[in-house]
């Protein structure tokens, strides 16, 4: 599955923005979508992602309560909305594809991955 990210940009600390992801799969609707973001110097890391069976929804610590995973299967495309953004969050932002119909939250998880899109927060 080919995947195109969008969204990211400049942004105040405390300010928000939400990506996007289109899928170019038929079937998206059976992949688990992830998040995931990868800072200057540091590993990629696991952000967000939800479920294709029924929609869970799963974060990582640093972003609970200010990120919200979405998914719309009618138009291919799964969201991140980002609140309450930190200097922190600053990274290149990914999503990826699972159509393995198993389910992890780590990067091996997932086999396909879009190009990312860059999150900068200002302070």
């Amino acid at each position: 599955v080919q995947l195109q990210a969008s969204g990211g940009g400049l942004v105040q600390a405390g300010g928000s923005l939400r990506l996007s992801c289109a899928a170019s799969e038929r079937t998206f609707s059976s992949y688990n979508m992830g998040w995931f973001r990868q800072a200057p110097g540091k590993e990629r890391e696991f952000v967000a992602a939800i479920r294709w069976s029924d929609f869970s929804r799963y974060y990582a610590n640093s972003v609970k309560g200010r990120f919200t995973v979405s998914r719309d299967n009618a138009k291919n495309t799964v969201y991140l909305q980002m609140n309450s953004l930190k200097p922190e969050d600053t990274a290149v932002y990914y999503c990826a594809a699972d159509g393995s119909g198993r389910f992890g939250t780590t990067a091996a998880d997932f086999g396909s991955w879009g190009q990312g899109t860059q999150v900068t927060v200002s302070s």
